[in-house]
């Protein structure tokens, strides 16, 4: 069966479900745990023979019960009726318990199916096919479809979780990370900066040092919603990436609360969209607010409650010597005075801040977003700024995209990737000139940034067609979509502006 054939079986049982009260995430999330188990029951079969151990069900305190049915798919898929929904919720709350990959899959879990019925007929599903012999490029993408329709559900909000897999790939192809190299993203969400980079180094000619690298020891991240880090280690297993039975790379804590001390060659991250915090970190000693919550960062430079510019502090002090970030942004981290501001200047100085690609709106599932990649390498201690020039390529200015009519693909932003120029970027050259004003790539000095207004980045320089050409109007679909896009973007400001008043009475 294709993988497109098996997505379309395994997610169109959801419908069904639908009407049971079951959401789309909720039906991922009992896939996500029906699969591992499949698939570890298979791993300890010939030709494989892992020999993976599961407990015995436990009690409330924990504690493995005499003579209890261990929790595994075989005990699980012989299983019918009441003692069927039974054994799964003591099951899903023994594997809670556990240590490692296998405790974090199950942590939290609890059984939204309460038709028995329809949970064998889940089981079923699973139980025909064989996920071990399947490629792990196969299994990968099942998942990923699944993750994507998930996201699709924008009620549910699992969208802000969601990168467009055509933004990550072409952040990872202008990176370009290379083997023995270790790689953060500390807001991870599903795992999609971390399957695009193994992609990539996969890729290469490997030797057995190298994969073993890859597969355990490249990728570490922060996710504190426990579906989306259960769904983020299930999604990074069927690609290969860590053992069933190892320890977690993908931690539970919330990233901006310290620095733990680890520093990385790359940082690939999408932070959470959203503005303001209840969460305060500053750098000053003793100093006092009136928010929810105060953290002290004295590695920051800037006290602030905007999440973005938080993490925009963070990933700095993430990066080794000479490592190298790519981070997907909001506007108000290029134009906001204060912190922002602050931040800024320290980043053209301390860090080589080389490239920036403006973002369109309609191509994340959290609509009313407005974004940009920052694109920096960080570096030793200098006396004179490090950024020379910021190269930024507009791909906003006359540009429309839909989720579902016209979604942006890899081949929209293959002319960015060219002219980021990944293998030489001593060797970029600008297509906006006196003689093409509507070139979208263009360089400016560091002088002419550091003297705007707040040291603003937010440039840019086409002009809109819509406001001079109105014989060449946009389709009314594409529109009504800006428009409901900007109205949007407008609230969530006034959202973030009322917050802030209510924050400071």
């Amino acid at each position: 069966m294709s993988e497109s054939a098996i997505i379309s079986k395994v997610w169109g049982f959801a419908n069904v479900l639908r009407d049971d009260g079951v959401s789309y995430g909720d039906y991922l999330e009992q896939i996500t745990y029906l699969l591992f188990l499949k698939m570890a029951d298979e791993l300890n079969k010939p030709p494989y023979n892992k020999g993976l151990k599961f407990p015995k069900l436990k009690n409330a305190e924990g504690e493995e019960l005499p003579e209890a049915e261990t929790c595994d798919w075989q005990t699980l898929s012989q299983k019918r009726g009441l003692e069927l929904e039974n054994f799964y919720n003591q099951m899903l709350r023994s594997l809670g318990t556990e240590k490692g990959i296998l405790g974090q899959i199950f942590t939290k879990s609890q059984n939204k199916i309460q038709d028995p019925s329809k949970l064998l007929k889940i089981i079923d599903l699973i139980d025909k096919e064989q996920w071990s012999l399947m490629g792990t490029d196969i299994k990968g993408k099942i998942y990923e479809g699944l993750l994507e329709k998930n996201a699709e559900d924008t009620k549910s909000g699992a969208g802000q979780y969601f990168t467009p897999r055509s933004l990550i790939k072409t952040i990872v192809a202008c990176v370009r990370p290379k083997p023995l190299k270790t790689i953060n993203d500390p807001a991870c969400g599903t795992g999609g900066f971390f399957l695009a980079a193994y992609d990539f180094i996969k890729s290469q000619s490997l030797d057995k040092e190298e994969k073993e690298f890859l597969k355990n020891k490249t990728f570490y991240g922060n996710e504190i919603v426990a579906n989306t880090r259960r769904m983020c280690l299930m999604n990074m297993f069927l690609h290969n990436i860590g053992e069933i039975d190892g320890d977690t790379f993908i931690s539970s804590a919330d990233a901006l609360i310290s620095d733990n001390g680890q520093r990385f060659d790359y940082v690939l991250a999408n932070p959470p969209f959203g503005k303001k915090s209840s969460m305060t970190i500053t750098n000053e000693e003793g100093k006092q607010e009136k928010q929810d919550y105060i953290i002290n960062r004295q590695d920051f430079v800037a006290t602030t409650a905007n999440k973005q510019l938080n993490f925009m502090q963070h990933i700095k002090t993430l990066l080794k010597i000479n490592g190298e970030a790519a981070v997907v942004l909001p506007d108000n981290v290029l134009f906001e005075g204060g912190a922002g501001e602050t931040i800024r200047k320290e980043l053209l100085k301390t860090t080589e801040l080389h490239t920036i690609l403006r973002l369109p709106t309609g191509i994340f599932y959290a609509q009313g977003v407005k974004a940009n990649v920052l694109f920096f390498d960080n570096k030793p201690a200098s006396k004179d700024p490090w950024t020379k020039e910021v190269w930024i390529y507009d791909y906003r200015s006359n540009i429309s995209h839909t989720l579902k009519k016209n979604p942006m693909s890899s081949a929209d932003l293959k002319d960015f990737v060219e002219c980021y120029h990944p293998e030489n970027r001593n060797k970029r050259v600008e297509t906006w000139s006196e003689a093409n004003p509507e070139g979208r790539w263009r360089k400016f000095s560091y002088d002419e940034i550091i003297e705007r207004d707040k040291t603003n980045l937010d440039i840019f320089w086409i002009k809109d067609k819509s406001l001079t050409d109105l014989d060449n109007l946009p389709d009314p679909d594409v529109l009504a979509n800006e428009i409901i896009e900007n109205i949007e973007a407008g609230l969530n400001s006034f959202k973030e502006i009322m917050e802030t008043i209510s924050i400071e009475e």
